[in-house]
């Protein structure tokens, strides 16, 4: 089968996050499985990331030779229409995110809501990584019908390659965060909690993967609270220091209030690591057996961190059972799941 795929998210993982991850190791599997899988992406580069997307979709072309159009998000919106065979999978619901956002963010991400309705409505079949994304597509965008849901893969082998290849220590108890710093991942949560743990948690490090345009706000805050000694901001990092990471981490935290699936966690439990994060969005089905707590609540998520601290025995249990769930996100498998969803009731 020849599928192509249509996406302007950035191909790397600096600028991409856990989006460019999933369609990356999706491609991968499909290909593995022996199927053909062509990318389009934008050549024409913008400092303004919507106008980009935006004139990217203006220049898209139907595929007559293509048996599968795969548009990631609002990508392909142009062309969804009259199309048995163009898909819209939506890694998250636009519409759903905008709502935690302020500022240009808002507005700029407003505008591909719009885009990604469209798409949705167009396409002839719609693919969501999550109950609570289904439930989401089908409020904000109008839909008759739920999504079919297909969750994000993982490339197992190749995850416990780099955690394999790049050991590292940890001198005190170290909580892992990491993501696009949004306001809507709440890592100011996070931040006031460590503040709380002060001499609660000797030696307490919390250590922040990720970049983005809550990272300024964020760090503002970090000095306020007094916590030079206590965050360590490391920006984007490239796979093989992600995985130190993980192997370095006691913990990982996610205080997000909006996930629409949440890869992170799936790198955390393939790692062994126990969750800690908020029963939000849809963290509860892919997380389930983390230690989850009302969100934006620092206290409770300070007392969460603190249990697994006081608590090896805990925190082993809860790694062991990640390590079991995951395999249920292996990439071939959902690749498999993937092909199902997204030729059912073509012709």
């Amino acid at each position: 089968m020849r599928i192509r795929f249509l996406t302007s998210t950035p191909l790397d993982i600096r600028r991409g996050s856990g989006t460019y991850v999933g369609i990356h190791v999706l491609a991968v599997a499909l290909r593995g499985l022996g199927h053909t899988v062509d990318f389009e992406t934008p050549r024409l580069r913008l400092p303004v990331y919507t106008l980009e997307r935006l004139i990217f979709n203006r220049r898209l072309k139907p595929c007559p030779d293509c048996d599968l159009t795969v548009g990631f998000d609002l990508d392909g919106y142009r062309i969804a229409a009259g199309s048995p065979s163009h898909v819209a999978a939506l890694k998250g619901v636009v519409a759903d995110e905008v709502r935690f956002e302020r500022g240009l963010t808002r507005l700029t991400m407003t505008m591909q809501a719009g885009r990604e309705r469209l798409h949705a409505r167009r396409a002839a079949r719609v693919l969501v990584p999550s109950a609570y994304s289904a439930e989401c597509a089908r409020e904000f965008y109008g839909l008759a019908e739920l999504p079919r849901i297909v969750p994000e893969p993982i490339d197992l082998a190749e995850w416990r390659r780099f955690l394999g290849l790049n050991p590292a220590g940890s001198a005190g108890f170290t909580v892992l965060f990491a993501g696009r710093l949004y306001r809507r991942k709440r890592v100011d949560t996070l931040l006031r909690a460590a503040a709380l743990l002060h001499g609660r948690i000797p030696g307490l490090a919390v250590r922040m993967v990720g970049d983005g345009p809550h990272a300024a706000p964020l760090g503002r805050l970090a000095r306020e609270l007094r916590l030079a000694d206590t965050v360590h901001r490391l920006g984007d990092v490239p796979r093989s220091q992600l995985a130190a990471e993980y192997n370095r981490a006691d913990v990982f935290c996610l205080p997000s209030v909006q996930e629409g699936f949440g890869i992170v966690l799936l790198e955390a439990m393939a790692a062994g690591k126990p969750i800690v994060a908020s029963r939000a969005a849809a963290i509860p089905e892919v997380a389930p057996h983390g230690l989850l707590v009302e969100p934006e609540n620092p206290e409770a998520l300070a007392t969460a961190i603190e249990t697994l601290y006081r608590s090896p025995e805990q925190r082993a249990a809860m790694g062991a059972e990640g390590l079991r769930r995951v395999e249920a996100f292996d990439a071939p498998r959902v690749a498999r799941l993937f092909l199902d969803a997204a030729c059912a009731g073509a012709t």
